[in-house]
């Protein structure tokens, strides 16, 4: 790779490697998963960067691998493994951040947790990404219809998960 290329990659890296560590972090409930995943992630764009960079299309792949990997990993992991659970996220809270934004965070984390894992992935890429239902579909590799009857699922769970009943949509930027 030539050193043009070599300082865009690491622009890229700068500007882009926390957006896809969040994703993969909403996706799987777990830190250090996420941190593999978007290792994972980064080191295949680096592999094809040459090429994605002659096509401008590394947001486009980096989304889909760090999608790609957290997810096939959540495939992986044993029966008995939850995604995320309360007590590792009160552990890992900022304590500067205010306790009533935390509490609701956890109540998030939690009630998404419990979706299967492709609803949670369109949540996560429709909502916190904000990406369209075609870029949605386009990065977990489906229909647009099945965003959206995915998505509708979810959110129809969400509505009447027991962790989000006291939550007042406004807060949370809905």
């Amino acid at each position: 790779m030539n050193s043009e290329a070599e300082s865009d990659y690491t622009d890229f890296v700068t500007h882009h490697a926390n957006a896809m560590w969040r994703t993969a972090y909403l996706l799987c409930g777990d830190r250090r998963r996420a941190e593999d995943a978007t290792q994972e992630a980064l080191l295949r764009l680096y592999r094809r960067w040459p090429r994605l960079y002659r096509k401008k299309g590394m947001v486009s792949y980096a989304r889909k691998v760090v999608v790609s990997t957290t997810l096939d990993a959540l495939r992986r992991r044993s029966s008995g493994e939850l995604v995320g659970g309360a007590s590792y996220f009160a552990a890992q809270a900022d304590p500067a951040d205010h306790v009533g934004r935390i509490e609701d965070r956890l109540m998030i984390t939690e009630a998404l947790a419990g979706l299967p894992d492709r609803q949670r992935a369109c949540v996560v890429l429709r909502y916190f990404d904000e990406l369209s239902v075609d870029e949605t579909a386009d990065v977990l590799g489906c229909r647009p219809g099945t965003v959206k009857s995915q998505t509708l699922r979810a959110l129809e769970k969400l509505r009447t998960h027991p962790a989000l009943a006291d939550l007042d949509p406004a807060e949370l930027g809905a």
